[in-house]
């Protein structure tokens, strides 16, 4: 097998592994919750998640930004939401004293946040940086 042959093998591998991870991943946000936290987090290399409640007016302001990059992003990151109201241990183990908050985790490590309703361009900026 030639160099030419090697490269093409190698990035046939890449792409097919994109595909199955795109197939694989969903396309929505997974709900999170305290007990299913530290599984989700370990499941998925890249996983975004959105730390909100359901009074929150700024919450729900960015609710269709998330979903649209659930979508957008499917195969490359995982969107999560996680109730703060309802899964306190989380929420307080992370120090989120405001809402909305973004946590990114990157292979289960908490790498960057965001907190308050941003644009949809700032989440994917932060997003694109951790590829």
């Amino acid at each position: 097998m030639d160099e030419l042959d090697k490269i093409k093998k190698k990035k046939m591998e890449e792409l097919t592994g994109k595909v199955e991870r795109k197939n694989n991943s969903p396309s929505v946000p997974v709900i999170i919750s305290d007990a299913s936290f530290k599984s989700i987090i370990k499941l998925y290399p890249l996983l975004v998640v959105d730390c909100w409640a359901t009074w929150c007016a700024p919450c729900k302001k960015i609710e269709p930004i998330i979903n649209e990059l659930a979508m957008n992003y499917k195969g490359e990151a995982v969107f999560g939401k996680l109730n703060v109201d309802e899964n306190p241990t989380v929420s307080e183990g992370f120090g989120i004293r405001s809402i909305p908050t973004l946590l990114f985790f990157k292979n289960g490590k908490l790498v960057d946040r965001i907190v308050g309703a941003v644009p949809k361009n700032q989440i994917e900026t932060k997003l694109r940086y951790y590829f």
